[in-house]
């Protein structure tokens, strides 16, 4: 369980209206011209091409995302440091924008579900961003998931995953799956745990969280209007396979280590 401080109420009346007037403008260019410039930048052709440490593609979806959070008044701040190379990322999972978060700071394939496939902006990007699509519910995707996992951290590509299976409300991280750390466990790779705070010390998770019965929609516009505030992407003290006793504790650890970073 979180200990969140307080709760902070989303925002509304003359505050909430004028960031609208000034944010809509920012998103509809970043969409508009910034989003070809992005699609530009993937083309096969060049998007390996190096820049500062790593691939144009990797560095123009980082700048991209990030400069997504900061349209939606989120102040971006980095604690410790994401391993390079083949790495299993694991965070705890709030809304929508834990994705754009990561991305902010590592163009990184991650582990979703199926509908997010669907969604504006968000769908589009996860497509192009090498993330593993995952049907719940389905015995068989998840086996083609598992593998698809397995394959690229062999590859020594980095793979992202939410072990909790689902949004949270913000008050909790939840339990974590065990099985989803397998593919780290055969492919001899760390885990690396990522915890994700959204306002100072936590406050604002349940803010950013879905509310109950809101739509991915209806999340994006309302916190479109929402007040500036930090957002903080912790990488934590990686967990390798041969210092733990199976991936049962290697998930144990990991929820552990954000549960400690939320509550710092």
């Amino acid at each position: 369980m979180i200990s969140t401080p307080t709760s902070v109420p989303a925002a509304g009346g003359a505050g909430r209206a004028f960031r609208y007037l000034l944010r809509t403008p920012l998103l509809l260019v970043h969409v508009l011209v910034m989003l070809p410039l992005l699609m530009l930048m993937m083309v096969p052709l060049w998007a390996d091409l190096p820049v500062a440490g790593r691939t144009l593609k990797q560095f123009s979806v980082e700048h991209w995302s990030a400069t997504l959070l900061r349209i939606f008044g989120f102040r971006l701040r980095r604690r410790g440091t994401p391993l390079k190379g083949a790495v299993l990322l694991v965070c705890n999972h709030v809304s929508w924008v834990d994705i754009e978060m990561v991305h902010s700071q590592r163009m990184v394939g991650f582990v979703a579900k199926q509908e997010i496939r669907g969604w504006p902006l968000v769908g589009w990007l996860a497509a192009r961003g090498e993330t593993i699509f995952h049907q719940r519910g389905s015995t068989e995707s998840l086996g083609g998931v598992m593998e698809a996992m397995t394959e690229r951290l062999k590859e020594g590509r980095p793979v992202a995953v939410f072990p909790e299976g689902r949004t949270r409300d913000g008050h909790e991280v939840g339990p974590f799956h065990a099985r989803i750390f397998q593919p780290a466990v055969e492919a001899g790779v760390p885990v690396q745990p990522v915890a994700l705070r959204y306002g100072a010390h936590g406050q604002a998770q349940t803010v950013v969280a879905f509310a109950p019965g809101e739509s991915f929609f209806g999340n994006f516009l309302r916190l479109l209007g929402e007040p500036s505030r930090q957002a903080e992407v912790c990488f934590l003290e990686p967990i390798y396979p041969d210092q733990v006793q199976g991936r049962r504790q290697i998930a144990e650890t990991a929820r552990a280590r954000i549960i400690a970073a939320m509550g710092a």
